[in-house]
């Protein structure tokens, strides 16, 4: 697969996913990253001379012409799959659309719970933390046209512990990650991947 990663901050699993390439775990090779800023993955991926895409949505007057820049520059470099890494903005339906059951988002928790608009980062830890869950963990999914909605992928989790806190709590979650991450990749690489309703089959 020619995968397109979508950014926002620092882009650790997308350095994590280009490693597994290169590590040959992973077959398929990220050709594209697109951001919504000028962030450090955006850095990072010019320097290893991968393309880049920073495309703001607030500059366009509409979803729509904002996900038709999307999805040209995604058909330029011949992507035909997308993982969010710590994209906070939601995907436009045009692009759902046109890569149906083709997206995969990764959670700092364990979906349905903690999930939805504003629910990201450190916000996430906080709510797991004031709720007194006894486990969390992280969420790869299928991207639909809802925050955090999609079917299942994959789920691992942690304990909490009494003296956690929203930084120590997120450090393991994202050693988590860089687990399911690249597990869900390799899945679909495998063709082992079969979505029926809200179910995702795992062959």
């Amino acid at each position: 697969m020619k995968i397109a990663v979508f950014v926002s901050g620092k882009g650790t699993n997308l350095l994590n996913i280009i490693k597994k390439h290169q590590d040959g775990y992973l077959k398929s090779e990220v050709k594209l990253v697109i951001s919504d800023r000028d962030c450090e993955a955006i850095k990072n991926s010019t320097s290893a001379g991968i393309q880049t895409a920073v495309t703001d949505p607030t500059e366009f007057i509409n979803e729509s012409e904002y996900g038709s820049v999307l999805v040209r520059d995604l058909e330029k470099h011949g992507c035909d799959f997308i993982v969010l890494a710590g994209f906070l903005k939601r995907i436009p339906n045009i692009v759902v659309n046109r890569f149906a059951n083709r997206i995969i988002n990764v959670h700092p928790a364990l979906l349905p719970s903690f999930g939805g608009k504003g629910m990201y980062g450190k916000r996430v830890h906080e709510a797991v933390l004031e709720y007194g869950c006894k486990v969390s963990g992280a969420t790869v999914h299928i991207v639909d046209t809802e925050y955090d909605h999609g079917p299942v992928l994959v789920q691992k989790c942690t304990p909490v512990y009494d003296e956690d806190t929203p930084d120590s709590l997120a450090f393991r979650i994202h050693q988590i990650e860089y687990e399911v991450l690249p597990e869900a990749i390799k899945l679909f690489e495998e063709g082992k991947v079969k979505i029926n309703g809200r179910k995702a089959r795992l062959n």
